[in-house]
């Protein structure tokens, strides 16, 4: 098939092309690199740096003509958003609703959009939360992200296009950003491997669903062909900061060379941040039901694939 991916140089984005690569697909990316890099976009893919809410994307995917487009382009720092809500609605709204308007032009394509399985939520009622959960975004950014899959539905209903989304949870694993406010097992892990203390908001015991990037791109891969809905991503699992940290640490002990290397820092406990969500886990049984899809990698496998990546990295880019 011919699939376009927006924000095909950042984490998600070049695993999912990686794997849509992989499996035989006509693959081109649309990345900006404000936050995605060059160098993990496959050369077989066709590369457009272009950010994704200017009049160019529409002559992209006009000129490529996709079947399918998964957007995951978007400014994902839920305090920047904070601190400039202008800035994350022009990429996250308008950026989504360019978008839009190029697939209807270019003659419609299947629009697989990734949300947010915290963000649009917020803290919630029901944990694990069920798809159908009110929305109750706590951040600009969840704002800006149930604004995409609102517009989704509304091009859906006026052009008859075909639209998905997915909401994962806490996404994590090799090609994280370890720099910056989010991705809190990249920031970690880099921590630990330079021998510093990792730094916990609060008490700790706020609770996320970790879900392995890999599994991700399979829950997304099933949507080029499987039925349309919205869906959650994640493992329903529920850890704790405290818990996350005490198995990160061990993971990134058994990469060190002898028994007999120093301990790891501790880590140590910083402000609480205010507005942070306390508990977030999704329930995915639609997910199961619909697609056949269920997290396949486990919480410490997955700290452990993860630590070794950044352990084999370059000493500067950490």
């Amino acid at each position: 098939m011919r699939v376009v991916v927006t924000g095909g140089a950042g984490f998600i984005g070049s695993h999912l092309t990686d794997r849509l690569l992989r499996e035989g697909h006509e693959v081109a990316v649309v990345d900006d690199l404000s936050s995605g890099r060059r160098e993990q976009v496959s050369d077989q893919a066709r590369f457009y740096q272009l950010d994704v809410s200017s009049e160019w994307v529409t002559r992209v995917i006009a000129r490529e003509r996709p079947e399918v487009v998964f957007h995951l382009a978007a400014q994902i720092d839920v305090r920047h958003s904070v601190a400039d809500p202008l800035h994350d609605a022009q990429v996250n709204v308008m950026g989504t609703v360019q978008l839009l308007r190029a697939v209807v032009g270019a003659g419609g394509a299947r629009l697989v959009f990734v949300s947010s399985g915290g963000a649009v939520y917020g803290d919630t009622d029901e944990v694990p939360t069920p798809e159908t959960h009110p929305l109750r975004p706590a951040s600009p950014y969840g704002a800006a992200k149930v604004a995409g899959e609102a517009y989704l539905s509304a091009f859906a209903g006026s052009f008859g296009l075909e639209t998905a989304v997915l909401r994962p949870g806490n996404v994590y694993g090799p090609r994280q950003d370890p720099h910056g406010e989010a991705g809190v097992i990249a920031i970690f892990t880099a921590a630990l491997l330079a021998g510093k203390s990792p730094v916990i908001n609060g008490d700790g015991l706020q609770t996320r669903d970790y879900v392995f990037v890999e599994d991700v791109a399979d829950a997304a891969m099933r949507l080029l062909t499987g039925p349309l809905g919205e869906y959650n991503v994640g493992t329903g699992r529920a850890t704790s900061v405290v818990e996350l940290t005490e198995e990160l640490s061990r993971a990134v002990a058994e990469t060190r060379p002898g028994r007999e290397a120093s301990p790891l820092p501790a880590p140590v406990h910083g402000p609480a941040k205010e507005g942070e969500q306390r508990r977030s886990c999704l329930d995915c049984s639609l997910a199961r039901s619909q697609l056949g899809w269920s997290a396949g990698v486990t919480l410490p496998e997955g700290l452990r694939r993860t630590v070794a990546f950044f352990a084999e990295l370059e000493p500067g880019y950490l």
